[in-house]
Order: C-alpha cells, then structure tokens, then sequence
C-alpha cells in the first residue's frame, strides 16, 4: 500500500477542516432562518396578523403584506423585533390606502297641504363656507314660500358640503314643479328617482295630473306616481239593470265597497251581462245592505226575462216588459218584494200591450249632429214651456247650434217640461245621438267619448223623472271621442314610425344629404305617422361606417339626419319636439370590416327622445350607394359637427330645450312654416 507523501498531509487536513466548517454553518444558518421564520410567524398569528407574510434570507427576516392601517403595521413590526433582533427584521409592509369620504345621500321631501309645506331632507352644498347658507336651500324655501301664500312653510332642510350628484338638479327641479300642481302631496326627490303620492279632486283631474306630469318628466330619471282619487258622494245612489233584445246589461253602477261591487258585478254576469262593467265605488249608500238588494233586483229581471230594474237610494223601479206574462210577473215581484231588505221601496210595473191600430203617443224629440248641432221638434205645453226648453238647449249646446221647431199640445200629460229638461241634460253628455220623450218613457241613444257618460245619464233620468218612471239609455262608449284615451302613449307612437319605415329605405346619393326619390313614400308614411303624435319628442339619428375622416363622417351624417327632418316638415308633420342628430361612425352596429357590416352601419334612426337606442338597423335604415369621398367628407365637414349626446336613458321623457340653442343638436322649429336653421350658418364658438 502507498503512502501519501507528508507534504500533501498538510494542505488535505486543511481543506478538510474548511469544507467540515462550511457545512456546519451552512447548517446553523438553515436553523437558524426556520426558527426564526417559524417563531416571528407564531407570534404574529397570535397577534391575529394573517395578512402579514414572513420570509428569511440568512439572518435577516422580511415582513410582506398589507396591513390594515398604519398601527396594525407598526404593531407587527414591533412583534417581529420582539422574537428576534430588531436589527434583523426589514419592513417591507405596505398599508391599505385610506378611502375618500363617500358623499352622503342626498333627498329631500316636500309635504304639501292645507296648513303650508314642509321641507325635510340634505342638499349639496358644494359652495357653502363657515355662516354661509345654501344657495340652493336659500331658492327653495323662496319658492315654497311663495306657493305657500302666507302659509306655514317649515324649514327642516340640512345640508352637506359635497357637490350635487348627476341627475340632482333636474330631478329637484321637477319635484318642484310637481308640487305646484299638487295641493296635497308628497314628492320624495333624490338624484335619480322621484316619487309622487298625491290626492286629486277627482277621477278627471287625476287623468289630467298624470299626464301632466309624465310630459314633464326629465330625461334619465325614474318617476314613480301614485295619484288617487277620493271616492266621490253618489247622490242620488243609482243602479240600473237592464235585460232587452240588444242583452243583458249595466246602464249605472254604484256600489260601497270593493266587496259590493264585486257581488253585484258577479250578480249581472250570472244574469247575461258580457264583460266586466265599470262600477264606481262611492260615498252615500242608503243601506248597509245595498249589495243584497241589488243582487235581488238583478235576480228579478233575469227571472222576467225582458225589462228593468233601477235603484235610485232605496227607491227601486222594477219595469217589466210588454211581452212578460202576468202569471211571471206576479211571481217575480212577489219574490222581490219578499226577499227586498228593509228601507227599500219596490214599485212594479208591467208594461200594456199596445192595442191594434191605437194612435201613437204624443213625443218630443231631439237630434244632436256629430258636427254639434241640435234640433228640437214635435209637442210642447205652451208657449212659456217652448222658452224655456229652448233657453235651456242654448246653454248646453250654444245657440247658435240650437234649431226649435215645436208646436203647442194643451193636452200634455203632467210633468211633460221635467222629462224633456231632463232628457236634453242626458242628451248633452253624447258626442252625437237623440232624445225621445213620451209620456210612458223617455229614450236616450248615441255614441260618447266618456266612461261615465251612461252612468250619469241614468243617474239623471233616475232621479228627475222619480220611482216607477220608464226610461231606456242606449250609448256606445268610442275610445276616439275620448280626448285623453284616444291619444297613443309614446310607445305605440314609436311603433307606429318605425311601421312607416318599412315601407323602403331612405336613400341618400353617395357623399350627399339629398334624399333620393324612391324615399317619398318612407317620408309620406312617417309624416302621417308623426301627425297622430304631435306632443312626442323624437330623435332623427344619422349614422355612418367608418370610410372616410370621422369628422367628416359625422357632419355627412348630421346633414342626412337635417334632411329628413326639413323633408317631414315640408310635409306639415309636427316637428316642434323633434331633434336630428349626426353620429357619423360613433355608435357601429356591425362589423366595419365587410361591405354588408359597413352597410348596416349606413342608417337612419328615429327613437324616442329618452327612450333606448335601438339595438339592430331598422328595415328602413339608409343604405347610400357609396359613403362620401375623402375630398367630400372635407368639405362637408365645414358645415360644422354636432356635440356628442349621452346614451338615452329608459323612461320616455320630452327632452328639455338647450339654454343655448347654437350648441344643441338640430332641433325643428314649433311651426312648421319655419326652415330650420342651417348648420353652416351657426354662429363661431
């Protein structure tokens, strides 16, 4: 075996020695990083700190991670310098930013009543400094005051120095004008939903406040309106029923409650009546028990077969019909009779046969024209009696429309003046009809625009003419004569545009506004569109694909959209409430990149002013042979650009008008014999 020389002894002992000590610190630093990395992290999650991470490189201990705060990351470096040197530990700690403080919500209610108007709620007040009152609230409470006149007007306002949200000022503007119209009210207003409850007079005045209030609304703010109407006092209280040759029917409806009135309603249909009959809920019933009755003289002329029943407070008629047995009659009304709560008077009648070659009765008649004209004929008592009727005719219906051509009869039966006066005030609640009067009956028929128009007839008849007196309502209710039903909502307007443009495309020569010809009969059907909608706001939107420079795509698109407007009002359509705007290549719908997503892009839109952007080209978009040149771009780009607008929002408002009208996109004249104005002739910013 060889030995190693001595000489090499010496250096190999030494390099064994150095490499022994390097792994034993190579150990001891591994040691000692995991037990300092285990004993900082102990005692942090001790100390609830998860968010605090701890890492080691040799002696040194990283601390990473976001606190809290900044006391929760001194903290937490203090713990770690606490386990082990504080020399050793790096803070790299980061801490969560403080939040800006959120503005707070900003309402304000109004109360309004027959004491004066109370004002609760917080307004911005962006402007105001230390002893400084509020612009804003300084203009309300002036403005409640005035309304007040002199009233109590209780100021519980406080305010915020925040700056009003989007959408405040408009929608604190319509709440006021809200309560205006409101003497009994309440109007929550925050800056994107106002809320009104309020009490109208009436059935009428409630139709007339909510549509009031639904064209005042402002453009991107929800409206909740809640308006009711107290239940009027019915005098007198009137029910008729009526079964015939035309059906079984309701000439008036009243009842006390929601619960009456669905036995009685349920009473008629058992007995023939179609549909579901209006019947008003109101105060001045003379019994508790009036459903009972009803539902019993209901019952009774479903039993006769043919006649009438008429309630007029406890008075009750019942009429039966000529061709109705006396045996069934007899049984009928002794049931009736019987089975009638108290209070209530029960007068039958059975009316004769008429007998063979008997004269005719003596008449009185009226015809009203639908052109409002009325002439009265036939039998009158005297001379006294004619003034009279005829002063009264006058009055309803104007003079210079009343015609009388009566003559004298001394033999008229007693109260002959009543019946006719009361037969010509029911006349007078039809759009167009005629009276008879005899001495057995009285005959009112026609056509009317109002709901309650038969209802108050046979409340008139019924109470003039008195118990056991024969009278027959025939009126057919036309949603046309109605001035408030026969108006389209805006929705059914829209729909009706957007029919009128599937008639053909509107066409435009290429790098021109010039309609084409073969767009007259788009234009014609929109105009007869747009006649039916004259308080409708509408907006006419030119768009475009993205060929060319976009400045000059959108003033193309702006004189396009400008066109279509002049073309419709040179068609005498209403265009008061309509606005053309240009959108050039700002809202694509399609693909830029093909020739079929560049051609849906060519298009016109009308929408509603408030309502959402369509989603998809109408049949009726424009479709240009070829979109304008560079060069033409350029120059009708000239003609000036219109400003951007904000995406419509979702509820149907009329647009307010600009405070600048040189800066708003191209709004139509109110009369349609005015050009509107050109864009090139807008005056320089």
């Amino acid at each position: 075996m060889k030995r190693i020389p001595e000489k090499l002894l010496a250096p190999a002992a030494f390099l064994g020695a150095a490499l022994l000590a390097f792994l034993v610190a190579f150990w001891a630093s591994i040691v000692v990083e995991s037990r300092s990395t285990a004993a900082v992290t102990s005692a942090l999650l001790n100390a609830g700190m998860t968010w605090a991470t701890v890492e080691t490189d040799g002696l040194q201990v990283t601390l990473s991670g976001t606190a809290p705060n900044e006391g929760a990351r001194f903290r937490a470096v203090n713990i770690a310098g606490g386990v082990i040197d504080a020399s050793r530990v790096r803070d790299l700690l980061e801490v969560t930013p403080l939040q800006a403080i959120e503005a707070p919500r900003f309402s304000v209610e109004m109360l309004r009543n027959g004491d004066g108007i109370q004002l609760i709620g917080l307004l911005p007040a962006p402007e105001m400094t230390d002893g400084a009152e509020s612009a804003e609230k300084t203009k309300l409470i002036e403005e409640a005051s005035a309304l007040a006149a002199g009233m109590q007007v209780d100021d519980l306002l406080e305010t915020a120095a925040f700056p009003a949200p989007e959408g405040w000022e408009e929608a604190l503007a319509y709440g006021l004008e809200a309560l205006k119209k409101l003497p009994r009210s309440k109007i929550s207003v925050g800056a994107d939903a106002v809320s009104i409850t309020a009490i109208s007079d009436s059935a009428a005045q409630k139709r007339r406040l909510e549509a009031d209030l639904r064209d005042m609304k402002p453009e991107g703010v929800a409206v909740k309106i809640e308006i009711t109407a107290p239940r009027p006092v019915l005098t007198p209280f009137t029910l008729r029923f009526v079964k015939d040759g035309e059906g079984a029917r309701f000439d008036a409806c009243s009842a006390d409650t929601d619960r009456a009135r669905e036995r009685i309603i349920t009473a008629g249909v058992l007995a023939g009546a179609e549909g579901t009959p209006g019947c008003t809920v109101g105060m001045g019933v003379p019994s508790p028990r009036w459903a009972e009755a009803a539902e019993a003289g209901i019952k009774a002329v479903n039993e006769l077969g043919a006649g009438s029943v008429t309630f007029s407070d406890a008075d009750v008629t019942l009429l039966a019909d000529s061709s109705v047995t006396q045996a069934v009659f007899d049984r009928v009304v002794g049931d009736l009779q019987a089975g009638m709560p108290p209070a209530f008077s029960v007068k039958a009648t059975l009316a004769p046969k008429a007998e063979p070659g008997q004269e005719g009765p003596a008449e009185f008649t009226a015809e009203l024209s639908e052109e409002g004209l009325v002439q009265l004929r036939g039998r009158l008592a005297d001379e006294l009696q004619r003034n009279v009727v005829d002063s009264f005719a006058k009055g309803e219906f104007g003079a210079a429309k009343t015609y009388t051509a009566t003559r004298f009869d001394p033999n008229l039966p007693r109260g002959w003046g009543i019946r006719v006066l009361a037969g010509l005030e029911s006349l007078s609640y039809l759009a167009h009809g005629s009276l008879v009067v005899r001495a057995d009956t009285v005959e009112v028929k026609g056509v009317t625009g109002s709901q309650e128009a038969r209802a108050k007839i046979a409340q008139i008849l019924s109470d003039k003419l008195g118990q056991g007196q024969k009278f027959n309502v025939s009126v057919t209710y036309d949603e046309k004569l109605d001035p408030l039903a026969a108006l389209p909502t805006p929705e059914e307007c829209l729909a009706d545009v957007q029919l009128a443009l599937k008639v053909a495309k509107i066409t435009f020569a290429p790098g021109s506004a010039e309609i084409d010809g073969s767009a007259s009969k788009t234009i014609d059907a929109v105009a007869e569109a747009l006649t039916r909608c004259p308080d409708v706001a509408f907006e006419i939107a030119a768009h475009s694909d993205s060929q060319g420079s976009e400045g000059g795509n959108k003033a193309l698109s702006q004189a396009r959209a400008e066109a279509v407007l002049l073309s419709l009002q040179g068609r005498r359509a209403p265009v008061g409430l309509i606005r053309a705007v240009g959108y050039g290549e700002e809202r694509p719908i399609a693909d830029n990149g093909t020739e079929e997503g560049r051609e849906a892009n060519r298009r016109i839109e009308i929408t509603l002013i408030g309502g959402p952007a369509p989603a998809a080209p109408a049949e009726g978009a424009v479709a240009p042979p070829a979109e304008a040149s560079a060069d033409a771009a350029a120059a009708t780009e000239e003609a000036g650009q219109a400003e951007e607008t904000p995406a419509n929002a979702a509820a149907v408002a009329v647009a307010p008008a600009a405070e600048n009208p040189e800066d708003a996109p191209s709004v139509a004249p109110a009369s349609a014999d005015v050009k509107p104005k050109a864009r090139g002739d807008r005056k320089p910013d």
